[in-house]
């Protein structure tokens, strides 16, 4: 499947709406005819006149400003012209009207009419970002299969600071040009659901704990619930799973073979004890990089010296790349404080693994200790960006990717 040449851009609105003007601009220096449909509000931020003069082509507004002969068909005209339906600023109220199937003006009119992949980036204020309403329709949106561009965070126009800025344009773009039909049809869609059978995934999940005492000790605030989510879908698909958990409070997932952990050094034993069953190993776990160096065996009161020695903890991923049998996938895990990409490819390559799955937690609700995520899917040949949704939606992009992996890696030999 070529790269889409035909998208519609959606514009809604919001203060955002300016840098819609940009994004066409990028849209057209990669080679794409764009044409601009805008909702009344966004006409209150930017004229039509700007978008007809970037596009060349009549801006749509109105289901009621054409000949008589042509006001009925509009939106469906443009339906099925466009590849590729954008909608960048998308508003709490666009999206709540698309999740509810509303079409009550002619962009939301168009959607329901076009069977174009249909890309959303959100901007609002951070309140409205977080609501409840809004997160219900952004999974009825994601579940529809249609790409979520997340906002970033900053400073809002309306003075707080906060996720709900506008996504900057070349994530828009990217996943504007993004060629999913052709990924997921290189997945046999008969043998999709059990796409991982006869393989063996060893998943590690949860935060380490490391000992300063008989009481105390250092720790993360990952719950496990991503590695966990990973187990669960991999058994799903098929797969033989066996989970190596320092998580502390979910249930064990059916199925799946769980050995319980505390510190660093029982995850790394745990996991080279299980390598030689695996076909496929996904580190999601927090492993901790550093422990006390001397324990306490009883507690240590408050008048005792308050020095404490580190050293660090074994490299897992490491290990079991040095130990790994041939042909067994290796996938690590990278969480940071933003998605610095650059970053993770150097630890990519640093670890040799086969990939790695970078996510911020810096995101309030995404990330450690939460039920969302997003993050980006880096290997030596792709770079996959998984907007915000559910761990479990995750997990499965994950698999996803390597399942394709697996493929392009028996292709090559």
């Amino acid at each position: 499947m070529p790269e889409p040449r035909r998208i519609l851009l959606g514009v809604c609105g919001g203060v955002a709406a300016y840098k819609a003007a940009e994004l066409v601009r990028e849209l057209q220096r990669r080679g794409a005819e764009v044409r601009v449909m805008m909702t009344r509000a966004a006409q209150e931020f930017v004229r039509p006149l700007t978008f007809a003069a970037l596009t060349g082509h009549k801006v749509y507004t109105s289901m009621w400003e054409t000949s008589e002969d042509q006001a009925a068909m509009e939106h469906i005209e443009q339906a099925q012209w466009a590849e590729v339906l954008v909608i960048a600023p998308a508003t709490a109220h666009t999206l709540a009207r698309l999740s509810a199937g509303l079409a009550d003006d002619l962009l939301s009119t168009t959607y329901l009419a076009t069977d174009a992949r249909v890309v959303l980036a959100p901007a609002m204020n951070v309140k409205m970002w977080n609501h409840a309403a809004t997160r219900a329709n952004l999974e009825t949106l994601e579940r529809r299969g249609h790409r979520i561009v997340a906002p970033g965070s900053g400073y809002l126009a309306c003075g707080m600071t906060g996720d709900g800025r506008l996504a900057d344009t070349e994530a828009i773009v990217q996943a504007a040009f993004e060629q999913e039909p052709e990924r997921v049809a290189s997945v046999d869609p008969a043998s999709a659901a059990q796409d991982l059978a006869g393989e063996t995934v060893l998943v590690t999940a949860g935060g380490t704990r490391e000992p300063i005492d008989a009481v105390r000790f250092i720790g993360n605030r990952s719950s496990g619930r991503m590695g966990y989510a990973l187990a669960e879908a991999a058994q799903r698909r098929g797969a033989r799973v066996i989970l190596v958990s320092a998580a502390r409070t979910l249930p064990a997932p059916a199925g799946c073979e769980v050995m319980p952990v505390e510190t660093a050094e029982d995850m790394h034993a745990a996991v080279l004890y299980r390598l030689p069953e695996a076909t496929i190993v996904i580190k999601a776990a927090a492993v901790s990089d550093f422990r006390v160096r001397e324990v306490s065996a009883s507690k240590l009161h408050r008048e005792a010296p308050r020095k404490i020695e580190l050293e660090p903890t074994e490299d897992i991923v490491r290990s079991v790349i040095e130990r790994r049998a041939p042909g067994t996938l290796v996938i690590a895990f990278a969480a940071e404080m933003g998605l610095d990409v650059e970053r993770a490819q150097e630890k990519l390559r640093r670890k040799g693994a086969d990939a790695i799955f970078l996510n911020d937690i810096s995101q309030q609700g995404v990330g450690f200790d939460a039920d969302r995520n997003a993050g980006v899917f880096l290997s030596e040949a792709a770079e996959v960006r998984l907007p915000e949704m559910s761990k479990s939606e995750v997990a499965d992009r994950i698999l996803d990717e390597i399942v394709l992996l697996r493929a392009a890696k028996a292709v090559a030999r």
